[in-house]
């Protein structure tokens, strides 16, 4: 681990951190307009709303399948829609010209060594800070209720 992330710093990298760059890689190369859907970015807003540019390529972090044809419907001609979630509630039907123009659905299941590799290395260099809250791993249960109830800001990280 670099030395500015080897505590508790370095805990939101290792999941969400790892997820999201293994994420991205999967986009492709040649994304100008990337949606990101889960988290606000350069533009937040309505995701049952159409983007204000046709996307090159979507990134689904929350588990909510219906999210899968409204991201299609912002997609351009061969955008990749990349489910990042561990699980996902059912995708709805949708009619193919949603998928149709070379659009593909793609999904997450591992991350590699290399993958855990080139985030760290390029991570300090972006640079990446976190923020996060930590909590005695004996209150682990309080820790899931201020995450439940919105009290936490960042990152809560449980610590022996």
């Amino acid at each position: 681990m670099p030395e500015q992330y080897a505590n508790a710093a370095g805990a939101p990298l290792l999941c969400a951190g790892l997820i999201g760059y293994r994420s991205y890689t999967l986009t492709g190369d040649n994304v100008k307009h990337l949606g990101i859907y889960g988290f606000g970015a350069a533009w937040a807003g309505d995701s049952t709303q159409p983007s204000p540019h046709p996307l090159d390529a979507s990134i689904i972090f929350a588990p909510v399948g219906s999210l899968v044809p409204l991201a299609l419907r912002s997609a351009d001609k061969g955008a990749t829609i990349v489910c990042g979630g561990i699980h996902m509630s059912d995708i709805p039907s949708f009619s193919y010209d949603l998928l149709w123009e070379e659009r593909s659905i793609r999904s997450v299941a591992n991350l590699t060594r290399t993958d855990g590799r080139e985030f760290l290395d390029l991570a300090p260099r972006i640079p990446i800070h976190t923020t996060t809250q930590t909590f005695p791993l004996l209150q682990a249960n309080e820790a899931l209720e201020a995450l439940r109830t919105g009290r936490i800001h960042g990152a809560a990280v449980l610590v022996p």
